[in-house]
């Protein structure tokens, strides 16, 4: 696995089981962003602007799916998040620590 990020890095994607890369620079919605999943280069299109450090999907992701950065997870999505879209409060939940998503998990 392979944190290398290059010149033409626009984002960076920790481990290949994420879901998400993080933005190292601001970024237009309409750009075209380069970053690496492993040793393989990608580009996306990206459909809502993100700010510098944060999160934006690289692949689409289905409503109440757990996301990946680092190889854990670190929430559950509230909707479909289409990849090129900005990921944040407003469509993600925090699952760690909180003992009403527990209780739910153990009455479903």
């Amino acid at each position: 696995m392979s944190h290398e990020i290059t010149a033409k890095s626009d984002a960076i994607v920790m481990n290949e089981q994420d879901h998400v890369a993080t933005a190292l620079r601001d970024m237009t919605a309409g750009e075209l962003v380069r970053f690496n999943v492993g040793a393989e280069s990608r580009t996306l299109l990206l459909l809502e602007p993100v700010a510098f450090g944060h999160k934006f999907a690289v692949v689409r992701i289905g409503e109440g799916e757990e996301i990946r950065k680092y190889a854990e997870v670190i929430g559950r999505s509230t909707r479909v998040i289409d990849a090129g879209s900005h990921v944040h409060v407003h469509n993600i939940e925090g699952i760690r620590g909180r003992g009403d998503q527990a209780r739910k998990e153990m009455t479903s």
